[in-house]
């Protein structure tokens, strides 16, 4: 990674903090001097990255464990951010994963439709007094190329009705990131919050360690030639860090440069009708 411009007195919020790039991107920005806030599903991976954290020379991040899978916890964890700081200058959603079969979750949703897209819908949605509290609050998500294999369908965002394989699930959620990212500003003008998203490359990190065929490669000797969890954070600490007059609001971005998604990506009907949607169902 090149240097990082200095982050003191920023408030980050990071998900998916205690592994692969979510890791890599907290250690980075916790040395740029951010008040990180280092969001993941296990506790003993976050007291991990704390130990890190510390052992590389930075203050320990506040350490809160979310799954993700659960919406009552994603209310719980906007509640405890929103308690303890006033202001959120960047909510990185990083949070993700792939799954081999179709799961639905205790909230009525298919499992990777609801991590990798409605929770971070719903965190931004909650954080979003927050974010409009700083003086240029910004929003920094997770996508993929992955997305254009995906599948849009907004009447059946939980793959009720058609065939269950991951991969197409995988990517979808991806295009709906992009979607989102998109959508944000069109949705909250008048703010001074920005939205971009990018992709990480394909990352040698545990991404998929439970996937089946699918995450394969990122337990052979493939590997090898994956990105590094450090590569694939270079995007996402550039994009929480670099000069707003920099970037481009709503885009997506891929080793620090804008990249063109796929033609469903670019639509805004689509990235309005996803909007409107996934509202719906957070409030029911």
């Amino acid at each position: 990674m090149t240097t990082t411009p200095s982050l003191t007195g920023k408030t980050i919020v990071l998900t998916g903090a205690s592994d692969g790039i979510g890791a890599a991107a907290a250690l980075e920005l916790a040395a740029a001097g951010a008040d990180l806030i280092a969001v993941g599903r296990s506790e003993a991976k976050l007291a991990a990255l704390g130990d890190r954290v510390e052992a590389a020379g930075s203050p320990r991040p506040r350490l809160i464990a979310a799954d993700f899978a659960r919406l009552a916890a994603v209310r719980d964890l906007a509640t405890e951010i929103a308690g303890t700081v006033s202001q959120v200058d960047v909510l990185a959603n990083n949070a993700g994963g792939i799954w081999p079969e179709r799961t639905t979750t205790d909230d009525g949703h298919e499992l990777t439709f609801q991590v990798n897209h409605l929770a971070p819908f719903l965190l931004t949605d909650l954080l979003r007094p927050q974010l409009e509290a700083a003086p240029a609050g910004r929003v920094v998500g997770t996508a993929s190329e992955a997305h254009r294999g995906g599948r849009l369908k907004l009447d059946d965002l939980d793959w009720a009705d058609r065939k269950y394989s991951s991969f197409p699930v995988y990517g979808t959620s991806k295009l709906e990131n992009i979607l989102f990212t998109a959508e944000l500003p069109r949705r909250w003008t008048g703010t001074t919050v920005t939205s971009y998203c990018f992709h990480p490359g394909t990352v040698a990190s545990g991404f998929a360690r439970d996937s089946g065929i699918i995450g394969l490669p990122y337990r052979t000797f493939v590997k090898r030639f994956l990105t590094t969890a450090e590569q694939g954070a270079d995007t996402l600490v550039y994009l929480a860090s670099a000069p707003a007059s920099e970037l481009v609001d709503g885009a997506y971005y891929f080793k620090r440069k804008l990249k063109t998604p796929n033609g469903t990506a670019r639509d805004p009907a689509n990235a309005s009708g996803l909007w409107e949607r996934s509202a719906e169902l957070i409030a029911g």
